[in-house]
């Protein structure tokens, strides 16, 4: 009899065992996969040009705004960075990237989109957009888009490029472009941060030494990756890269967007 009632007790603690162990897996699980962790995060989509796009090293200390956004938020946020050099706002439609965006974007999601910088390149018809015409009709689809997965698009007009007068005056750089995409934003109802007039402001609030440190204008021998030094006028270093990312922070502050609950107020000295 007692080998028979230690066998059952056996059992029995076995069998509460096992139950406990179905219950502790259908409740708590012990790891969340990683698709898990990604649906419950919103994340932030990047769609647009070299001034947004993430570089390997190897093109260190070149960097885009894109690349320093996702260190302005908790962990609650993913920037997706899929901008891209040398698109506009067409080309990066007719290779199929906006297409591999809305296949993963979900609802609660954002789109930021920039283009500008090339859609003006009139020389090439593979990029070129009409600010008045073709330029709003490519933008439209990305909003609709987005949309149509439930997701926020939110439009972001380009960040200027450096270019002063003589009496040291910064100028606009990209035509009518950001006054379209404004008009756009207006149209269909999209919330609009307007970069282009932010940098430019920046940049006549800090002078032309001090938005030249911005840019990928470097000495000779100062960088490993650019013996010969570099002067770009359109291509951000980090530190500039950082600082047009912060303007990007002030405009989602402005817009008052859900994003701002997940900011870390992370300020950069210009």
């Amino acid at each position: 009899m007692g080998k028979k009632v230690s066998q059952k007790i056996l059992l029995l603690g076995m069998s509460i065992i096992t139950a406990g162990l179905v219950i502790y897996n259908g409740f708590y699980p012990l790891k969340a996969s990683s698709k898990d962790m990604k649906s419950q995060r919103i994340m932030i989509y990047l769609a647009g040009d070299s001034t947004v796009s993430n570089y390997p090293t190897t093109l260190s200390p070149r960097s885009g705004w894109g690349q320093e956004l996702a260190k302005r938020f908790d962990e609650k946020i993913m920037v997706i960075n899929l901008a891209k050099r040398g698109r506009s706002s067409k080309s990066f439609i007719n290779e199929g990237r906006l297409d591999r965006i809305l296949t993963d974007i979900k609802k609660g999601d954002y789109l930021f989109i920039q283009f500008g910088h090339n859609d003006g390149k009139i020389e090439d018809p593979t990029r070129y957009t009409n600010p008045a015409t073709t330029y709003k009709r490519f933008l439209k689809q990305y909003i609709e888009g987005a949309r149509e997965k439930g997701a926020i698009p939110i439009l972001v007009t380009p960040v200027e490029r450096m270019r002063f007068t003589a009496e040291g005056i910064a100028l606009e750089t990209h035509g009518l472009y950001p006054k379209a995409m404004k008009e756009l934003g207006r149209e269909e109802n999209v919330p609009v941060i307007d970069l282009s007039a932010k940098s430019k402001e920046l940049y006549q609030q800090i002078g032309h030494d001090s938005t030249k440190k911005l840019f990928m204008w470097l000495n000779e021998g100062e960088y490993p990756h650019y013996p010969n030094g570099a002067m770009d006028s359109t291509h951000f270093q980090e530190n500039g890269a950082e600082v047009i990312a912060e303007l990007v922070i002030e405009g989602i502050e402005e817009l008052r967007l859900p994003l701002l609950e997940h900011v870390l107020y992370v300020h950069k000295d210009y």
